[in-house]
């Protein structure tokens, strides 16, 4: 695949950008109906402000909708081409695959061992360095970070089973 190619243009983008805010703001607007946007005798109702934001994200959404419609020749440029965009995901994927691997409900590594494999990832594939300089470095910044953050700051942060093994959950 060329690397220059466009994905898309910036016409497209915009378009679709403005129309999953105007979705979002929709469904603001709708919810806070629901909870009561009017005042009230003893002031605003619950969804009165959350209303109103609501419906300044619909409005922007359609300012950003009319001036993509109206872009010419601009419109017509690249957003992104797919050798940038290959770059984007080469960060995106992994940070996606990290937040659940901490956040999961069902099993989740915690913070300490997901940013281990994080940084050690990185470390690899984007850095090249060797495991003998990649071990080192994931596991103490996390054990730094994890006396720092549990035992001196008394901060909990989403732990796993490797912490429940040493009897800190």
């Amino acid at each position: 695949m060329d690397e220059k190619k466009p994905v898309t243009s910036m016409r497209v983008a915009e378009l679709v950008m403005a129309g999953l805010f105007l979705a979002f703001g929709a469904l603001v607007m709708w919810d806070s109906r629901r909870l009561g946007s009017d005042w009230a005798e003893d002031g605003p109702q619950a969804g009165y402000f959350p209303f109103y934001i609501g419906l300044l994200i619909v409005v922007s959404a359609g300012a950003i909708i009319f001036r993509a419609l109206n872009l010419g020749e601009k419109g017509r440029a690249a957003f992104v081409e797919w050798g940038q965009l290959r770059m984007i995901l080469t960060v995106t994927i992994p940070t996606v695959i990290y937040v659940a691997l901490i956040a999961n409900p069902w099993f989740s590594l915690g913070i300490y061992v997901a940013s281990a494999i994080f940084i050690a990832f990185f470390m690899w594939h984007l850095g090249k360095y060797g495991w003998a300089r990649i071990a080192p470095v994931s596991v103490g910044v996390m054990v730094f970070f994890f006396f720092m953050f549990e035992v001196w700051f008394k901060v909990p942060l989403p732990k796993g089973p490797l912490e429940a093994a040493f009897g800190f959950s």
